[in-house]
C-alpha cells in the first residue's frame, strides 16, 4: 500500500474514532474561534455533572474568550483572575434564576468553587 493511501487511511480512522462528546467540543471550540476573530464575546458550558453521593452538589465547567471577560470587567464584575470574574458573573445569574422563581437567595446555599483547569477554562461547583 502507497503511504498516500496510508495516510487517507489513518486520518478516516482517527475521524471514525471520535466520540459525539468530541465532536460537541470541537463544534464549540470553531464557535469560540469564530467568535474571537470577530471580536465578539464567547462562553459556553462544557460540562455539567452531578455528584451520584451528594445530589446537591455538581459542577459546570465553562469555557470563554477573552472579549467576555473584557465585557464583563466592563459590566462592572471586578477579580484578580479571569476564574474570579467569571465566578462573580455565575453567581450573579444564580441569584437572578433564584428570584425570577420567587426563592429568596439569602439563604445558606453552600459555596461556588472555581478551578482553573487550562488557559479560558474553568470547572465550577
Amino acid at each position: 500500500m502507497g503511504w498516500w493511501n496510508k495516510l487517507v487511511r489513518d486520518k478516516k480512522a482517527a475521524e471514525v474514532e471520535k466520540t459525539p462528546e468530541d465532536l460537541r467540543r470541537a463544534a464549540l471550540q470553531k464557535e469560540k474561534d469564530i467568535a474571537t476573530k470577530a471580536g465578539k464575546a464567547w462562553v459556553a458550558v462544557l460540562d455539567t455533572q452531578v455528584n451520584p453521593n451528594n445530589i446537591k452538589n455538581g459542577f459546570f465547567e465553562l469555557d470563554w474568550n477573552n472579549q467576555f471577560i473584557e465585557e464583563l470587567l466592563d459590566a462592572g464584575y471586578a477579580g484578580e483572575t479571569n476564574e474570579q470574574i467569571v465566578d462573580a458573573w455565575f453567581k450573579t445569574l444564580a441569584r437572578q434564576m433564584l428570584e425570577e422563581e420567587g426563592v429568596t437567595s439569602d439563604r445558606d446555599m453552600g459555596h461556588i468553587k472555581i478551578v482553573p483547569i487550562e488557559q479560558g477554562k474553568s470547572e465550577v461547583s
